[in-house]
């Protein structure tokens, strides 16, 4: 428990001291926010904010994990793991994505970056070869991804096979990781959304190294591979993003940019991956996924019918539009995520006490 504490504090501290050190110095290089045209008039005052402030919460993540395995540095049983790293390079890679994104809108002084092609051929990259790594490295028998479809724990007749894994792998990262992008559109939402699902991941992970299989094979037990490495990371991700809300929230001071939003939709995605619980996923992080079903239902919509469903989408520029102040939509989307994540939990346990019979 004390590394997690460990990783939770230096992910929060180092986000949180080096956020205002990030707005000096993008705030001089003149790396500010291009806004989009068509989005709510309101959002054209934040022309200029510095973005690509993603690079400190991808950062402080790291570190917090890093810092906590330094601390217990020697600690017998306690060292890197192969779920840890690859869910690590899944954040940074994804990240890195962003990273070029968020420069060529800069570069470029429009609200466009890298073409849908070039975004998704690197979210291509970094995902297959995640996927691919994933399945390898056993150890107790356990590799860090199943491939069976898994929901609270891996559903055993749903078998996908490696390449049929690959596949759905790429498809789950690169959707959530644009979900989020989506989702970060007002100040502190995808922020504050992102810190209640990793806390959630902190707890799950937590919780499956008390009942891992392999020291405790007892029913109800959890086939995952490295649950303390995991819980690390969920920690770590959860204390960086509260540290990059404390200057992220409104009236926003520094964007995450697509830097932070696909890094932290690829992180979510790889956590649930390496957890056996990706259906969950989409529960704890139903905001995320709500807002995406509103611009695939506005699109698809809108190409039958010429009609629109909402006044604009993604989701939260309908209630702007509505006449929702941005910090009431703020404030309720993030309800509705600690909602969704509680409910999400509730599942987690339940599927435990049925396998205890309370």
């Amino acid at each position: 428990m004390k590394s997690v504490l460990i990783a939770a504090g230096i992910g929060l501290f180092v986000s949180i001291l080096l956020t205002p050190v990030a707005i000096r110095m993008f705030s001089r290089h003149g790396l500010g926010q291009e806004i989009r045209d068509d989005g709510p008039e309101s959002h054209l005052a934040k022309q200029g904010t510095p973005t690509m402030g993603g690079t400190v919460i991808v950062g402080a993540t790291v570190l917090g994990y890093l810092g906590a395995h330094m601390v217990n540095l020697g600690s017998q049983g306690f060292a890197f793991t192969a779920s840890g790293l690859l869910v690590l390079f899944l954040m940074v890679g994804m990240g890195t994505v962003g990273f070029l994104d968020d420069f060529l809108k800069i570069r470029r002084r429009r609200s466009l970056g890298l073409n849908k092609t070039a975004k998704l051929v690197g979210q291509l990259v970094v995902g297959v070869t995640f996927a691919v790594l994933a399945l390898r490295f056993p150890r107790n028998g356990l590799t860090p991804a199943s491939t069976v479809v898994s929901f609270v724990r891996d559903i055993a007749p749903l078998t996908l096979g490696s390449i049929g894994f690959v596949i759905l792998a790429y498809l789950f990262i690169a959707g959530f990781s644009n979900a989020v992008n989506l989702t970060d559109g007002l100040d502190g939402l995808a922020a504050g959304c992102s810190a209640m699902v990793f806390g959630a991941y902190t707890i799950m992970s937590f919780w499956m190294f008390t009942h891992d299989c392999v020291s405790k094979p007892v029913e109800g037990c959890y086939m995952v591979r490295d649950p303390l490495d995991i819980t690390l990371i969920a920690a770590a991700a959860m204390g960086a993003c509260l540290g990059f809300l404390w200057w992220n929230t409104s009236p926003a001071r520094i964007f995450m940019g697509d830097t932070g939003s696909l890094g932290l939709g690829g992180l979510l995605s790889g956590l649930a991956i390496v957890t056996r619980t990706e259906l969950l996923l989409v529960v704890l992080g139903g905001l995320f996924v709500a807002v995406t079903l509103s611009v695939v239902i506005q699109v698809a919509f809108f190409r039958a019918t010429r009609r629109r469903v909402f006044r604009m989408a993604p989701l939260h520029h309908h209630f702007e539009l509505a006449g929702w102040a941005e910090n009431t939509v703020i404030v309720r989307f993030w309800l509705v995520t600690g909602m969704a994540v509680a409910f999400g939990l509730g599942l987690f346990y339940a599927d435990w006490l049925s396998f205890v019979g309370l």
